[in-house]
């Protein structure tokens, strides 16, 4: 990334003042800068770059709340430790539980926020729609002439 310099420097400043998410602005007006990020590999690598960021971002914050939601049913279907609580930590098993479970729901509660701030945050939810939505453009064309028009629209 950092060999290669971007071939108009107004319109890469533009683009990385906005992290080279141009989702929200109008179409006509996006047309310029597309071909800007088709024509600068300077550009287009740094989007690609904080493109992975934002999808990392989502996938980590989403892999937490699916975490917090296993410990707490682990908690729920699964003996605590009791020897643990009882000698260890010279606590009630009832106790050992409840603190447990109240760690649980507020890593649960935190780790949702997290996902809301970050899907509210960055471009991350529209730039996997479109993903998705290319994907499935490419599988529907490979399929067979026999299925297509059988399919709904």
């Amino acid at each position: 990334m950092a060999s290669t310099r971007c071939t108009d420097r107004v319109v890469g400043s533009i683009l990385a003042s906005w992290r080279y998410d141009i989702s929200g602005i109008h179409p006509e007006m996006r047309k310029d800068y597309e071909g800007h990020l088709a024509d600068c590999a300077h550009c287009r690598s740094r989007q690609k770059f904080h493109r992975s960021l934002d999808v990392s971002l989502a996938v980590l914050t989403s892999l937490a709340v699916l975490f917090f939601l296993f410990a707490l049913a682990v908690l729920k279907h699964v003996k605590p430790l009791d020897h643990v609580a009882f000698n260890v930590f010279g606590l009630d098993i009832s106790d050992m539980y409840h603190m447990l479970f109240s760690a649980g729901i507020a890593g649960l509660i935190f780790s949702v926020i997290a996902v809301v701030l970050v899907f509210t945050a960055t471009p991350a939810s529209s730039y996997l729609g479109g993903l998705a939505a290319e994907r499935a453009r490419l599988l529907e064309e490979r399929l067979p002439a026999g299925i297509k028009t059988t399919r709904p629209r």
